[in-house]
């Protein structure tokens, strides 16, 4: 009977044990970075009934929280690109579990060595993140070099950034606006010196609502391993890309000083042949130019965080670029009558030079607090700069004679930005709010004279002042296995724009209230599904208003327009990511509606030639369809693909013509990454973009192809690599523009195929140890 007694017992005591229930909460995080892995999976299974399955998903703040009966259960935690958790959870009462911190996704490559890097390509659940420490392609070279590797990115032979060949992209550096990013200021921005690109195709209310197609990220490196470390890297390119970087750091409890001093010396070739024909009366200009661009220069990063205790950390930090441009382009014009044969050659050189300084002082402070995820930060950052542009322009042949014109632009900028952010957790959710003021002016002051004497309309004073007020708020909330975020932004805008002679004055205020929302449901076994909405505004470039046009070639002027409006866009996106074991998938479609669309417009004048322009057209229409696959057959072989499908439709009228454009195209990028540590790591890709019909302008079918290795040596203190891009010579515009009055074709091509050898040596400094740059907001 004592048996019987005690199992009865026993029975009596577990049978209101497992009618209890209980709640389990916890928050999952990187192990590497410590931050909150949003979205993370989390899987609950019963131990004594494999039917009993809990599903659930990480919040903004990577916490989770289920109502469970008492039990034993197992816990499994995973999310893409992390190697997944498993544990055993007794639930006997409430439990919080704390910090489950998983693991960069690692791959065993021999019997004792494990590949531990992070992949190339991260899906996330709000952006693509493209790592490039270990882009082989993209070392020695600058900041638009590693862009053309990124998923969806595009810079052209200009120095134009699009994304999802949308132009209107925003582009950032640590989160915030930058005059780097201007002026083709991007090249001057070492590759060594970047951690990783986001791009992120709808962004939130927390973002300035500034630029439709979306926004790219720049995240520079920072450091954070105590006592002195340093890394010297030296490169040495054909064409001529020579450049040298030491970056070095000293770190103690309380403060951490950082520098990093690197220099640049440049040099590129680019070729243009256009062909102009007038129909009626027919005549033929055919026109070659070349530019021989040569540039330098030295850029200087020193600072310091003051770490005041644990929760309070002050930087201050001062950046200064100064760059010389000295360049010669050439120009031939050939002339043909209406029977076809020579009728006049006209030459021109041009000699450009051009100093720049960039000037930036930021000053940061960070506030977190006892309470996980509670974070304060403010900043305030001070942009001056100052540029200097000189042409001297001697044309033979022609009429009236030989000319020679002198201009000169001295433009200058200060810029004041002002945030301040917070965010705060809730128990199933995130409240995040923030102010941003923007202060800018611009000043040009340009002149021009023909043979001694003044030109008429090309000596002035351009003034242009900016200022943008914005405030922001957005809460986050979990239901189980679906996550919201509803955020509002609001933003005023003004604008003015003057001259000296005061043929010019105009004044615009705009505000406008930008709504995001963005939901994402977590299924079981490594997917889920995305979905989100924003409205958008592109407001107009300086240079795109700017009224003075360089006389470099007067026979194709460009010209800015005053008068321009921005313009809006609603953006909306349905995305999936999926990861079935080495495969992982995120295929998206696009819809995006702009009004009071502006483009670029190409205008014949009586004399012949021709005025490009910019104008508000009226509205486009843009859908697509772009999916970015990875896949690592083997520990040591990582393949990604993206592709973009895409079609739009403009419609528009300027200056009485109805201007119309319908294209449908496509493009993609295929990489393959393979690390064999003891011999050689290869990197190579292959872009193709389709041909594109704009307004105007007939753009055709473009590719490229890049490979690169790398080699460790004396363990990781010292690293070589050697890369070959553009290794066809493709790297050619070609485009054309054919209406009832004329005929425009273009081919322009940076010459060469291009060589880098790199060497980076690492001092007191592991390889996996990145350097010290502006931090990330």
């Amino acid at each position: 009977m004592k048996p019987l007694f005690l199992i009865l017992c026993c029975l009596g005591i577990a049978v209101p044990a497992f009618s209890q229930s209980y709640n389990l909460k916890g928050k999952i995080t990187s192990a590497s970075t410590k931050e909150a892995i949003i979205g993370a999976a989390v899987w609950l299974q019963s131990q004594t009934d494999s039917t009993k399955k809990f599903p659930a998903a990480a919040g903004p703040d990577g916490s989770f929280q289920l109502n469970l009966p008492a039990g034993s259960y197992t816990l499994r935690t995973w999310a893409f690109n992390f190697a997944a958790h498993s544990r055993t959870v007794v639930l006997q009462q409430d439990t919080d579990l704390g910090n489950i911190a998983l693991t960069d996704d690692v791959k065993q490559l021999a019997t004792v060595q494990v590949q531990g890097e992070k992949s190339t390509i991260e899906l996330k659940t709000d952006k693509k993140v493209f790592n490039v420490g270990k882009d082989i392609l993209s070392k020695g070279g600058n900041a638009t070099d590693i862009l053309n590797n990124v998923p969806a990115v595009n810079v052209d032979i200009q120095g134009n950034v699009s994304l999802r060949d949308n132009p209107n992209v925003r582009i950032l550096i640590n989160g915030k606006p930058s005059m780097q990013t201007q002026n083709n200021g991007l090249a001057q921005i070492p590759a060594g010196n970047i951690e990783k690109i986001e791009v992120i195709t709808n962004p939130s209310s927390a973002y300035e609502a500034q630029g439709s197609a979306g926004i790219i990220n720049i995240i520079l490196k920072k450091n954070a391993a105590l006592g002195f470390n340093a890394a010297l890297q030296a490169g040495l390119a054909s064409p001529r890309n020579n450049t040298a970087n030491l970056n070095a750091s000293y770190k103690t409890q309380r403060v951490n000083l950082f520098t990093n001093i690197g220099i640049r010396d440049q040099t590129l070739l680019l070729l243009e042949d256009l062909a102009r024909v007038n129909k009626n009366p027919y005549n033929l200009l055919r026109q070659h130019n070349r530019s021989d661009l040569n540039s330098n220069s030295v850029n200087l990063y020193l600072g310091t965080d003051f770490y005041l205790n644990e929760q309070n950390t002050l930087t201050a930090s001062y950046f200064r670029t100064k760059r010389n441009n000295n360049d010669t382009n050439d120009f031939l014009y050939n002339y043909f009558n209406a029977h076809g044969s020579a009728d006049s050659t006209i030459s021109r050189q041009e000699a450009y030079r051009e100093p720049q300084i960039f000037n930036e002082l930021e000053l940061n402070y960070a506030r977190t607090f006892k309470q996980p995820g509670r974070k304060w930060t403010t900043y305030v950052q001070y942009d001056f700069w100052h540029d200097d542009e000189n042409q001297d322009i001697r044309q033979s042949g022609g009429q009236p004679g030989p000319l020679n014109i002198i201009t000169r632009d001295i433009e200058s900028s200060k810029d004041i930005y002002l945030q301040s952010d917070y965010k705060t957790p809730f128990k199933n959710g995130q409240l995040e709010m923030g102010i941003r003021s923007q202060w800018r002016a611009i000043r040009s002051e340009y002149s021009a004279s023909q043979n001694g004497k003044l030109l008429d309309g090309n000596n002035n004073k351009l003034f242009y002042d900016e200022d943008i007020y914005a405030a922001y708020t957005q809460y986050a909330r979990k239901w189980q296995q679906l996550d919201a975020q509803l955020g509002l932004r609001t933003e005023l805008s003004s604008i003015h724009i003057s001259d000296r002679e005061q043929t010019l004055n105009k004044s615009k205020q705009y505000i406008n209230l930008f709504p995001t929302l963005h939901l994402q449901y977590s299924f079981p076994h490594d997917w889920s599904l995305q979905a989100s909405y924003s409205r958008r505004i592109n407001r107009p470039k300086f240079w795109q208003l700017n009224t003075f046009s360089g006389l470099s070639d007067q026979r194709f002027l460009q010209r800015g327009n005053p008068n321009m409006d921005p313009m809006y866009t609603n953006v909306a996106e349905l995305a999936l990511l999926k990861k079935t074991g080495l495969l992982t998938v995120n295929p998206g479609i696009y819809y995006q509606y702009t009004t009071n669309y502006f483009d670029a417009v190409i205008e014949p004048q009586p004399d012949g030639t021709f005025v490009r322009t910019w104008a508000n057209m009226g509205n486009e229409k843009r859908y697509g369809l772009d999916m970015t696959t990875t896949y690592s057959p083997y520990g040591w072989w990582r393949l990604s693909w993206d592709i973009n499908w895409y079609s739009y439709s403009q419609r528009g009228e300027y200056a009485g013509k109805t201007y119309s454009a319908d294209n449908t195209t496509w493009f993609t990028t295929i990489r393959s990454g393979m690390r064999f540590p003891k011999i050689v790591n290869i990197d190579g890709s292959f872009t193709y973009r389709g041909r594109r019909q704009e307004v105007q302008v007939t753009t055709a079918e473009q590719y490229r192809a890049n490979i690169g290795f790398s080699k460790d040596f004396f363990g990781d203190r010292m690293s070589l690599s050697f890369s070959v891009n553009n290794i066809f010579n493709s790297n050619i515009l070609l485009q054309e523009m054919d209406v009832p009055a004329y005929s425009l074709s273009t081919r322009s091509q940076r010459e060469g195929v291009i060589y880098t050898g790199n060497v980076v040596y690492r001092f007191n400094r592991k390889k996996s140890q990145t350097d010290r740059m502006p931090e990330e907001k």
